[in-house]
């Protein structure tokens, strides 16, 4: 079930400008906080009711998926890569160069993540490339950590010596032997860096340093309706409720695929 939740925000994502009902940024302040269902005068419905300056709940929903998955591929993308590529060389040269980029991971973990994100885009200012860009540079340690660990026992796995034994030089050793027994490792780490991304995109679209206000979010939304939550439920009640389902079908395909890419873990 998780797997089918997620296609269809994917799809309901991909498809906005074709499945939502309304402009998300058209402003109409008569409409203003109006519940759900509600009719305005020109026979507009609005499903999910209507925000603080009365737009469209449902078609501003619809859109934020768009932003939200964006920056969660693309932020894994770009840390997945870098993690990658770090975690190979560590695990398999090892010594200094180890030294050095497990320093540079303990470093970077000494800093609360959230914090990191503030400073960072504090400085460099708001932007969806810039959420993706800081995200993904900053979300690279776990992929490092993770796949360094894997590498240094396959390294001393017998196809590897046998390898080794026949000539084999480190490049094709690391991209034929060792890449390919890390990447169903690879992949439930990236599925859970997606979920990861999309909440940090949320949260730092809540504290108006994500992407542009004029852009609709999950995050953006939350934050313009808090202050009218004792007044109407519905503008915060259904983003936080988009939020939750993404972020759980994505945790629970991953560990699905943890299950499936392990063969450890049956019995």
């Amino acid at each position: 079930m998780s797997i089918v939740a997620l296609l269809i925000i994917i799809l309901i994502g991909a498809g906005a400008p074709l499945i939502a009902p309304q402009d998300p940024r058209d402003v109409q302040l008569p409409n203003r906080l109006k519940p759900p269902g509600f009719v305005d005068d020109e026979g507009r419905i609005f499903y999910l009711g209507a925000d603080p300056l009365g737009r469209d709940i449902l078609s501003r929903l619809i859109y934020g998926a768009r932003v939200s998955l964006v920056v969660g591929l693309s932020a894994v993308s770009i840390s997945g890569f870098l993690g990658l590529s770090l975690g190979l060389l560590s695990g398999f040269y090892g010594g200094r160069l180890d030294d050095i980029i497990m320093r540079l991971a303990d470093v970077q973990l000494a800093f609360p993540d959230i914090l990191l994100y503030i400073a960072v885009l504090a400085v460099l200012g708001a932007g969806l490339d810039k959420v993706i860009l800081v995200l993904g540079i900053s979300g690279w340690v776990i992929f490092a950590r993770v796949i360094r660990s894997e590498v240094l026992l396959i390294r001393e796995q017998e196809f590897v010596m046998a390898a080794r034994s026949i000539g084999s030089s480190d490049l094709p050793l690391i991209l034929r032997h060792i890449l390919p027994n890390v990447v169903p490792v690879f992949i439930v780490i990236a599925s859970f860096a997606v979920a990861n991304n999309i909440i940090a995109e949320a949260s730092l679209s809540f504290l108006g340093l994500g992407v542009p206000p004029s852009i609709p979010t999950w995050g953006t939304m939350l934050a313009e309706s808090r202050e009218y939550l004792r007044d109407a439920w519905w503008p915060v009640t259904f983003p936080g409720l988009v939020i939750m389902l993404t972020v759980f079908s994505i945790n629970i395909l991953g560990d699905w695929l943890r299950d499936y890419l392990d063969p450890r873990s049956y019995k």
